[in-house]
């Protein structure tokens, strides 16, 4: 391997970086560090498993990012095997290519295991955001202490906890907050979007995974049939991740709302959310986008039946959601499980859809401001800080 000190000298110089991302989400903050470490090193490499975002500039992926994006202890047992094949075979790559650094993105069942090994051979790991530790399974923290030689961080809390235990954390703020404007402009959105200035716009967001659209398009689609028999005027739009996912959708609306009018439209969700008076859904990062472009939503989670009887057990969170988390309160409704039906979704929707929503703009710039570190630079520095120490 390569002299970390020459490396950082010299932008001649090709370092690689290897990254492992297992969904959208990771594929946008994957894409962030590598521009700000490409400033750095211009001739710099990466290398491992990346999403579209990453792909177009320039990324090597070995595996398909869909191979990682399974979420729930049941769905993961399904793949199992094809998830060991898949790490075995990256730290077969990585020990015979060594990179100068892994930075695992998120992923933690998969990428804290990888990072072991790798670590065990020598290599430099880092892992970029932070497993719920501070939620469920604390003990975890000693797992990551011994596979990582850093983590980043995206939220302020999560720093704080890893101090308490002296395991190496660095707070870098999230990307999202950073490239989001502090005010998002709904009559630009919906101008871009060809959509009308003046309609009430209902967003129905189930998830970009396969399994999240098979458990709540029905729910979704329920609550807006509903909510169109109250006001023939509402619009509702469903934005999907994938050309993929869209075909998905479309095929369960037939099944269960075919003739509801909502417009499909791919790869454009912050436009989407942007335009919207309202959200209905899935949780995630989504949400976190969500409360960033200050569009009320309400927060929908349904998991296959054993993973959420486990969870139940394990979890002990007041919330789930990212932005009740962040602000310490309940901003926003949160449905998990059986109660994700139309009649407890449908007076929430209609609560926030004709309502004001002044009082949680406010709380949603409090969050804003404090996630917008210029996350994608700080998170470069790190991992340029970790490389010069020998």
């Amino acid at each position: 391997m390569m002299n970390s000190e020459i490396l950082i000298e010299s932008s001649n110089q090709a370092p690689v970086f290897a990254i492992v991302v297992g969904e959208h989400s990771g594929d946008t903050l994957g894409a962030g560090l590598m521009a700000s470490l490409t400033k750095r090193f211009p001739q710099a490499k990466f290398v491992g498993i990346g999403g579209p975002k990453m792909l177009a500039l320039g990324f090597d992926s070995l595996f398909d990012m869909e191979e990682l994006s399974v979420m729930g202890i049941f769905e993961v047992l399904g793949r199992l095997k094809r998830l060991f094949h898949v790490k075995d075979s990256l730290v077969e790559h990585f020990t015979q290519n060594r990179p100068d650094v892994f930075i695992g993105i998120d992923a933690p069942d998969f990428n804290l295991r990888l990072e072991l090994q790798l670590k065990d051979q020598g290599i430099k790991t880092v892992h970029y955001v932070s497993p719920s530790v501070w939620a469920w399974r604390q003990k975890r923290i000693f797992k990551i202490e011994k596979a990582t030689n850093m983590v980043l961080s995206l939220l302020p809390f999560e720093k704080a906890f890893y101090d308490e235990h002296q395991v190496p954390c660095s707070f870098v703020g999230h990307s999202l907050a950073d490239d989001i404007p502090i005010e998002s402009d709904k009559i630009e959105a919906r101008k871009a979007l060809s959509l009308s200035e003046n309609d009430k716009i209902l967003a129905l967001m189930p998830g970009s995974r396969g399994g999240e659209l098979t458990r709540l398009v029905e729910p979704f689609l329920q609550t807006a049939q509903q909510l169109y028999l109250k006001d023939k005027s509402l619009v509702f739009i469903a934005p999907m991740i994938s050309e993929k996912r869209a075909k998905q959708f479309e095929v369960l609306k037939l099944e269960h709302a075919p003739d509801l009018p909502v417009k499909i439209i791919i790869n454009k969700t912050q436009q989407v959310m942007a335009a919207s008076d309202c959200l209905l859904t899935a949780s995630g990062t989504v949400t976190l986008e969500a409360a960033l472009i200050k569009r009320p939503m309400i927060i929908c989670y349904k998991f296959n039946f054993i993973t959420y009887v486990i969870a139940k057990l394990m979890v002990k969170l007041k919330w789930f959601s990212l932005p009740n988390l962040l602000a310490g309160k309940e901003l926003v409704p949160e449905l998990l499980q059986h109660d994700v039906v139309p009649e407890k979704i449908l007076p929430l929707v209609m609560e926030r859809l004709y309502e004001d929503q002044s009082k949680l703009n406010q709380e949603f710039i409090n969050i804003h401001q404090s996630l917008k570190q210029n996350a994608s630079e700080k998170a470069a520095d790190a991992v340029v800080t970790l490389l010069s120490n020998d």
